[in-house]
Formats: C-alpha cells, structure tokens, sequence
C-alpha cells in the first residue's frame, strides 16, 4: 500500500498509549499541529537514538504548537519499559495488529541480510491543525529525525 499523500486528510484512530490510556488524533485537531512516527520495535539501536531525540526536543516541539506521538506494533508493556529505560517524555502507542501502520503505507516487505518479511518503514506524517497531512518523510534518519521534523515545521507551518 503507498504513503498517504501530502494533502490528504490524516486517518483518524484509538489507540492506546503507554499508559493504558485510549489516544485518538481528533483529541488534537484544532489544537496541535501533530508528528505521527512509525518505528519498528521499541529498545532496539535505532529506534532508541531517534526516541531519545525528540524526548530531547521536547520543548522545541512545544514551542511550535506540536505533539508527538510515536507507533510501533509493541505490546503495552514493551512500550513501558521503554519509556521508563529512556525516560520518555512523549505518547508512544501500540498498534500491535498493525492496522494504523498500515493505512498509512508504513507496513510493506522488508530485505535484511538475505531474508525477506513484512515489517514497519520507519516513516514520519506531519499532520497540521486541520488534520490535512503537510509532510510525509519515507525514510528518516535516526539521529538527525527531530532536527529534519522540526526544520520543516518551522520552515513550513511556524
């Protein structure tokens, strides 16, 4: 399935964070600009560096009006230890049948050394206060992912 495209309406959904509680993007709309990340598995090399970025930006995030809120087929509470090893400062959610990975094109067959299996694109959707997506990054790099989002949203939508 492709990315949803640039100017679309972003999919709505219910899922719930790492705190057992139910999140949904509408709770946002109007309010925050949104950064929606797919990543494939919580306390993995990458995936840790990229989290540990934005929690680092989390006040630059703030100050252009902007949540984040990342997505991982991750249990519940894989999602937790991960928060508490990381000490995590923003909405994790699981989508353990990855059904919201998938409706937005982040979910296609993957090659790692030799072998072939379906698998998370770490992929990012920036979602603006009218729930239309601004931005989508296909691939993103785990060291430098919250510097690129944050650019583009002061660039773009600041």
């Amino acid at each position: 399935m492709p990315f949803s495209e640039v100017g679309s309406a972003a999919k709505d959904f219910s899922l719930i964070n790492q705190r057992g509680e139910k999140v949904s993007l509408s709770d946002y709309l109007g309010k925050k600009n949104v950064v929606l990340y797919f990543y494939p598995k919580a306390m993995t090399p990458g995936c840790t560096v990229q989290a540990c970025g934005i929690r680092d930006s989390k006040a630059d995030f703030e100050a252009l009006d902007t949540v984040v809120m990342a997505v991982s087929p991750d249990s519940v509470d894989r999602l937790v230890k991960f928060e508490d090893k990381q000490e995590l400062n923003f909405t994790l959610l699981s989508d353990e049948d990855h059904q919201l990975i998938e409706s937005y094109g982040a979910w296609d067959l993957k090659k790692f050394m030799g072998r072939e299996y379906m698998g998370v694109l770490r992929s990012t959707f920036i979602i603006g206060k009218d729930g239309l997506i601004k931005h989508v990054m296909p691939k993103v790099k785990t060291k430098t992912h919250h510097d690129d989002v944050l650019d583009w949203i002061k660039e773009n939508l600041a």
